[in-house]
């Protein structure tokens, strides 16, 4: 039995975790999983990158590594985004055509569709636009990773693919109110109102509509791709468009989960970001049309209780 080596990028973040979780339960014999975090190397050197290949000797790599943000992260910092997403991506490509990985998975994301499109997006529309302005150069930065799958493909044999998820979350995530993605923010406010007896604050109106996804799930897909998906061209791994809940909604999920019962304000001066960008989940569908996804409600109960619990422990990003 020819022994398959799973190098994780990205491995002690909020993807990475969950797959590490996931993994306990549903190892094959076949499998050596080594979750990488940046301590075991600087992915933006490209000696220190080709040096961990050289470790480990990978026959598989997710790539998970990126420097991310929420909106109010990327706002001013686009220049940073462009580039060290860029050199990253490109250290990891190359490192696995030159190790012959067999199978690289890279992850997207929805955010980097463009801004102005027919709804719901689907995998053929990723480059028939500029995204919006807000994430443009991260945007951008994780486009090339799509063309650079497909040249690699097309000019050397490699199968290199990538998933597209909406917005992830769940234990592991930053809850950084300033650099956290919008969901980690509002778990940090709503824990830090209910501690202090403060205003509870929602940035922007509200109004802007998202599908979520619990890390949990998306490591199951993010496993079933390495295993099962033959494609090149990416896939993305959402709940149904139904699904979608506005800022709004989540916001009163998260203050229900904490009990919360002080003042709520809408910082309306705040931008709302990009207001809409459902995406459509029917090729994941015409694959695994059987599989549930955790309901946005019960993922975040479970994420304020991991929340909670972690507060005081290092395992908290704040």
């Amino acid at each position: 039995m020819e022994k398959k080596v799973i190098l994780v990028t990205g491995g002690s973040g909020l993807v990475g975790k969950g797959m590490e979780t996931i993994i306990k339960s549903d190892k094959r014999e076949d499998e050596d999983w080594i979750f990488l975090s940046s301590k075991d190397a600087n992915l933006l050197s490209k000696e220190d990158t080709f040096a961990v290949f050289e470790k480990y000797k990978p026959t598989h790599v997710i790539h998970l590594a990126a420097l991310v943000g929420g909106l109010y992260a990327h706002l001013g910092n686009n220049c940073d985004y462009f580039r060290s997403n860029v050199k990253m991506d490109d250290n990891i490509l190359e490192a696995c055509h030159q190790n012959k990985v067999k199978k690289l998975v890279s992850c997207l994301s929805t955010c980097i569709f463009p801004d102005k499109t027919s709804y719901p997006i689907d995998e053929t529309m990723l480059h028939n636009g500029p995204p919006h302005p807000s994430n443009a150069a991260f945007a951008y930065a994780k486009r090339m990773m799509d063309l650079q799958n497909r040249k690699y493909n097309e000019e050397h044999g490699c199968m290199f693919t990538s998933v597209v998820p909406c917005n992830v979350f769940g234990p592991h995530d930053n809850f950084d109110p300033l650099h956290a993605h919008v969901m980690g923010a509002l778990i940090n406010r709503a824990y830090q109102a209910k501690e202090n007896g403060t205003t509870f604050e929602i940035w922007g109106t509200g109004a802007a509509l998202r599908q979520f996804i619990y890390n949990l799930d998306l490591a199951k897909l993010f496993i079933w791709v390495l295993r099962e998906y033959t494609e090149v061209d990416p896939i993305i791994l959402s709940p149904n468009a139904e699904d979608e809940v506005s800022i709004k909604d989540v916001a009163m999920m998260i203050l229900e989960a904490f009990d919360f019962k002080g003042e709520v304000q809408f910082l309306t001066d705040k931008s709302d970001g990009q207001l809409k960008k459902t995406a459509s989940n029917a090729k994941l569908r015409t694959y695994l049309p059987q599989f549930q996804f955790t309901s946005t409600r019960q993922a975040i109960k479970e994420t304020v209780q991991w929340y909670i619990d972690n507060y005081h422990t290092e395992h908290i990003r704040k």
